[in-house]
């Protein structure tokens, strides 16, 4: 497992099973019980969130490494890579500012050592992530479904992202803070 100082929690399944949405439907209710959330997402599409013209974008461009971009509202840090490779979790995890957070949510990096849940649609008839997986400790389904060997995963519902929220409070947070 990756070792961090506080919990994580991925979100595993196939491109196309609504993990964004779900994310945003469980973020406000995790929000709302005033849990801190950090958030790292991968992408395997090239991001500029940067604006050409403006002048952050000249100065990246111009050619530095790194490019803190800070106004009172938020702070961005954008590091360009030498050469195009695909960003590893331990580094992204390392931007994170922990002491302001009590949890991160991971979406993607499905192939990292750190707790997931997966989200599994049965008409998207992509194999089930669990059986080669044992980090992942739950399993969100729209409907009802034939689990083999799983009898030690949480079944959670799509339709019910109160329940989601509920399972990370009590089992992802409370039990790191019982240690």
């Amino acid at each position: 497992m990756i070792d961090y100082p506080i919990p994580l929690l991925g979100f595993a399944a196939y491109s196309g099973t609504g993990k964004t949405t779900l994310l945003r439907k469980i973020i406000p209710l995790l929000a709302a019980k005033g849990i801190r959330i950090g958030m790292v997402k991968h992408t395997h599409h090239n991001i500029d969130v940067d604006q050409p013209g403006k002048d952050s974008y000249e100065l990246r461009k111009s050619g530095t490494a790194q490019m803190v971009l800070a106004s009172p509202k938020r702070t961005t840090l954008i590091v360009e890579h030498a050469e195009q490779i695909d960003s590893d979790l331990t580094s992204a995890l390392g931007l994170l500012q922990t002491d302001s957070l009590d949890l991160v949510l991971v979406e993607g990096f499905k192939h990292e050592d750190i707790p997931k849940i997966e989200l599994h649609r049965k008409e998207m008839e992509r194999p089930f992530i669990y059986p080669k997986d044992p980090n992942i400790i739950a399993i969100v389904v729209a409907e009802e479904l034939e689990l083999k060997n799983a009898e030690h995963l949480v079944r959670l519902n799509f339709n019910e992202p109160e329940g989601l929220a509920d399972f990370i409070e009590t089992q992802i947070l409370k039990k790191q803070y019982e240690h």
